[in-house]
């Protein structure tokens, strides 16, 4: 039996696919082949913008304005 093998990778779009590419060194450690039928698990990794919609400020201005627009909500 074998372990599960957690690796990260970065989706790239092929066509109108999305596809990812499985590094060098778990084909090897797995000995996977090409036409191989293999058990992916996807688990997307969440940033903080997705959970509470933060992003980073684009409109510049000064340090009052930014402690005055935050006490807007207090």
């Amino acid at each position: 039996m074998r372990m599960n093998e957690e690796v990260e990778c970065t989706t790239k779009k092929w066509g109108s696919s999305i596809g990812i590419v499985i590094p060098k060194s778990v084909v090897e450690r797995e000995n996977i082949k090409p036409n191989e039928k293999i058990h992916v698990v996807v688990k997307k990794v969440t940033l903080a913008v997705d959970l509470w919609g933060l992003a980073p400020f684009k409109k510049k201005e000064s340090g009052q304005e930014a402690k005055d627009w935050m006490r807007k909500g207090w």
